[in-house]
């Protein structure tokens, strides 16, 4: 099988066959990273550059990680240490990087839509790690990925994502796969930092208080509250923040059942989520980790074609 786009641009333009097929194949290649050669020769032939004109730790390690494992020669490009930094512009400097036969590319952006504008101008395959406050789609396949591992499955399970919708890539893709994946979506967190075009332009539930939020739920995505992104005050204070949406260890404890805890990293701790939340037994955010370098592994592979063999 294989999927039905050239690109993974986003969840929007993934079918649920598609969003199946990755998670089906992350099960497949995470089989393969718990033994003891972790290394699979699949994509020899393949040079991959990684783009990244915006701060990553996790996601830049992670997408390099899976190239290795893959076995594909791959590129590090950073924009503070290159010639973007004098000027040059994006698609002169990936025309410079495709002139050194890349076949792929691993992108992130401080600009929505940057990966979908070099997609319609070079040859190369474009993954898409993160693209201002537009789409993160690796995050939504390997949340999706820890939520099947959890609960057995997506279909019919209540998912709420909390905190900082407005300026949240990670919110914006995970509503896409979980709603073509027939999950049940609710948004939680202050009005300032809840659009309020997004309860009918997505059909989702909106809640401001999080204790109902949270007794609702199956599954709590915790998301990082990004100041680096807010141009003005949405919130009195990161303390006020914390007494009023912070996920404590004493709200959960007084829910009359136990739910998933979820977080895409990194976490402020004593803001969004408390330290004894984030390292106990209901959180998956280790998991998380762990299965972002089986889903990357996996849509590399499908993309390149799936030359080779897994195994």
């Amino acid at each position: 099988m294989q999927l039905s786009t050239k690109h993974l641009l986003g969840i929007r333009d993934l079918t649920p066959g598609d969003i199946q097929l990755i998670l089906d194949t992350a099960t497949q290649f995470k089989e393969v990273l718990q033994r003891p050669i972790k290394k699979v020769p699949t994509l020899r032939d393949v040079t991959i550059v990684n783009l990244f004109y915006e701060n990553s730790t996790r996601t830049r390690i992670s997408f390099e990680l899976a190239e290795k494992r893959l076995s594909a020669d791959t590129i590090n490009f950073t924009a503070s240490g290159s010639s973007a930094a004098k000027g040059e512009t994006l698609l002169d400097t990936v025309n410079n990087i495709l002139s050194m036969k890349v076949d792929m590319v691993v992108m992130r952006h401080s600009a929505s839509g940057a990966p979908h504008f070099l997609a319609k101008h070079i040859p190369a395959a474009i993954v898409n790690a993160g693209d201002g406050i537009n789409e993160h789609p690796t995050q939504a396949l390997l949340d999706a990925l820890s939520i099947r591992q959890a609960l057995g499955g997506l279909q019919g399970k209540k998912v709420a994502i909390i905190g900082d919708i407005m300026h949240s890539r990670v919110a914006l893709s995970n509503i896409y796969l979980l709603k073509k994946m027939g999950a049940e979506i609710m948004l939680a967190g202050p009005p300032t930092l809840i659009p309020t075009y997004i309860r009918e332009a997505f059909d989702v539930r909106v809640e401001y208080n999080l204790k109902t939020a949270l007794q609702w739920c199956d599954v709590a995505n915790v998301l990082r509250i990004q100041l680096e992104r807010q141009n003005q005050p949405l919130f009195s204070s990161l303390r006020e923040y914390n007494l009023a949406y912070g996920v404590s260890k004493r709200l959960l404890d007084s829910l009359d059942k136990k739910i998933v805890i979820m977080h895409p990293g990194p976490i402020n701790r004593g803001v969004e989520l408390d330290s004894d939340v984030a390292d106990s037994k209901q959180s998956i955010i280790l998991q998380q980790v762990e299965n972002g370098v089986a889903v990357r592994m996996a849509v590399l592979y499908l993309l390149a074609g799936a030359k080779g063999e897994k195994n």
